[in-house]
C-alpha cells in the first residue's frame, strides 16, 4: 500500500512543477538526495498528484547510468515538454570538473531519464548551475543559467542559443545581467573567493511572459533577511535589456522558484523554503499577473 505524502513529508530543494493535463496529474521534480552538498550522488526522484497536497512517491526519475562523468551535487532539475518529450535540464559536478547543466530525455514524465547532451551544455570550464529552457516568439530554444559567482564573484546570469534538438549550444553566451544590478541583492563571504572579496550570488533563473507579452525571470540570491527570490522583466526578449524590480517577490529564507499552470489553469509558483538541509520542503502559492509582474495570493 501507498502511503500518501503531504509537502510537509518532503525533503527537497529547487522544486520544479510539471502539469501534465492528459494524464489528470502534477509532477514535482528537485533535488531529492538527502545530502545534495556531498557525494555520492543518488539521482533525481520526483512525485505525482492531482491536487497539489496528497502525494505520491518517490518515483526514481533519473539514475546515472555505468559511466557517467558526475557523482556529486546532482541539482535543480527542470523538466520541459518540447515536441512531444520530456527534457530534463539539470546540473551536475565531479571532482576536478566544474559544474554544468546537462541535458536528458525521456518519453514519459516521470522518467527514467537518460543522458541527451554529450556532457553539459554549458561553456566547458565555467562554473554553472540552473540552466533552464526558454523558447523565443521564433520557436528558437535558448538555456539561461547561472555563472557562479564563485568563479566569477560577481553571478551573471547568462543565454546561450540551443539547437533545435537541444542537444548541444549554439552561438556565443551572452551576460544579461549580473547580481550586483538587483537593489535588493546583499553580498557573501565565502571561502572559494578571494581574501576579502564580496560575492553576489545568482541562482534558479526562470522565465515567463505574461499575457501583456512582456517576458519576466525569477531567480535568487542572498537579500536582507537571508536567501530570497526578485524578478526581473524585459520587453526585448530574452536578450533583454533587463529591469530589475526593487524589492524581492520573496524576502525571507526561500527561493529558487519557477512558474505552471495547474490542471485547473491556475497560475501559481513553487520554491523550497528554508534553506537549510535536511529541513528544506516545498512551497506552492498562487499567483496574479500585475502590469508590472507578478502578486502572491494570500489564499
Amino acid at each position: 500500500m501507498v502511503t500518501p505524502l503531504g509537502l510537509e513529508d518532503i525533503q527537497i530543494r529547487d522544486p520544479f512543477l510539471l502539469t501534465v493535463p492528459e494524464e489528470g496529474v502534477h509532477y514535482l521534480f528537485g533535488s531529492t538526495d538527502a545530502d545534495p552538498w556531498r557525494p555520492p550522488a543518488t539521482g533525481f526522484d520526483c512525485y505525482r498528484s492531482a491536487d497539489l497536497r496528497v502525494w505520491e512517491g518517490p518515483l526514481p526519475a533519473f539514475r546515472p547510468p555505468v559511466g557517467f562523468w558526475s557523482d556529486r551535487n546532482f541539482w535543480a532539475p527542470e523538466v520541459h515538454r518540447h515536441r512531444d518529450r520530456f527534457y530534463m535540464f539539470a546540473s551536475f559536478k565531479a571532482d576536478g570538473v566544474p559544474r554544468g547543466t546537462q541535458v536528458l530525455v525521456a518519453d514519459r514524465a516521470e522518467g527514467p531519464y537518460q543522458p541527451w547532451s554529450d556532457g553539459p551544455v554549458t561553456p566547458s570550464g565555467w562554473e554553472c548551475l540552473d540552466g533552464t529552457l526558454h523558447v523565443d516568439d521564433d520557436g528558437h530554444p535558448w538555456i539561461v543559467y547561472c555563472h557562479e559567482w564563485v568563479q566569477v564573484v560577481d553571478g551573471e546570469v547568462v543565454a546561450q542559443r540551443l539547437a533545435d534538438d537541444l542537444r548541444e549550444a549554439q552561438g556565443e553566451p551572452v551576460v544579461l545581467f549580473r547580481a550586483s544590478e538587483a537593489p535588493w541583492v546583499r553580498p557573501v563571504q565565502h571561502r572559494q573567493l578571494p581574501p576579502g572579496a564580496q560575492g553576489y550570488v545568482t541562482d534558479g533563473p526562470f522565465l515567463h511572459r505574461l499575457a501583456t507579452g512582456t517576458l519576466v525571470m525569477l531567480w535568487s540570491s542572498m537579500g536582507e533577511s537571508g536567501y530570497a527570490m526578485g524578478l526581473a522583466r524585459s520587453d526585448g526578449g530574452v536578450l533583454g535589456p533587463w529591469e530589475q524590480l526593487p524589492d524581492p517577490v520573496w524576502a525571507r529564507d526561500g527561493g529558487h522558484g519557477m512558474i505552471a499552470r495547474t490542471l485547473q489553469g491556475d497560475l501559481v509558483i513553487t520554491l523550497h523554503q528554508p534553506n537549510r538541509t535536511p529541513e528544506e520542503r516545498a512551497v506552492i502559492r498562487r499567483l496574479a499577473e500585475t502590469p508590472d509582474g507578478l502578486r502572491l495570493l494570500t489564499d
